[in-house]
């Protein structure tokens, strides 16, 4: 997919919409072989997606192995929307808590009591730093089953078309 095609997916209004969210499924190839799909807060910083996460995750190891990830971030109601992503994930090992996380997390319904303790938790849990896991889309698509379908749906529609043309 040619950078702008990607471009012209993700700045859809829907999916601007669904880059607000702040919980993304991350998909990657766990170090035993096998699939892994995990929910984990994200921040979309107009580029890229960014994700943080302890220095001690499992998933690092296998992320340096095999950096290809695959993101999802849909609603929850019907008709769903739904925005694929993939991309390759680069870790980034940081000291102290990255604004990202921070930001990332800032939806979470809290007092502003609550999230200055929920805040020093999080700085004394991590205070040796965390990882931001990048990944710059190479690749994206938009279902919202109404402009988009998924594509052996959109395969099935042509084919019809194609018929009742021919």
């Amino acid at each position: 997919m040619r950078p702008n095609e990607i471009t012209e997916v993700l700045n859809r209004p829907i999916s601007r919409e669904l880059l607000a969210r702040d919980l993304a499924r991350l998909a990657y190839v766990a170090k035993d072989g096998t699939p892994r799909s995990i929910p984990i807060s994200f921040t979309w910083n107009g580029s890229e997606l960014v994700m943080c996460t302890s220095k001690n995750a499992p998933k690092l190891r296998a992320l340096s192995e095999n950096p290809m990830v695959a993101l999802t971030i849909d609603t929850e109601v019907h008709p769903p929307k739904i925005l694929l992503i993939r991309g390759r994930a680069e870790l980034d090992f940081v000291d102290g808590i990255p604004d990202e996380y921070l930001q990332a997390t800032s939806s979470y319904e809290m007092t502003p009591e609550q999230r200055v303790e929920w805040e020093a938790e999080v700085r004394s849990l991590y205070g040796d730093g965390m990882v931001r896991i990048v990944v710059t889309p190479t690749w994206a698509k938009l279902i919202d089953f109404e402009t988009t379908l998924p594509s052996a749906v959109e395969e099935l529609v042509r084919r019809r078309e194609e018929r009742r043309r021919g």
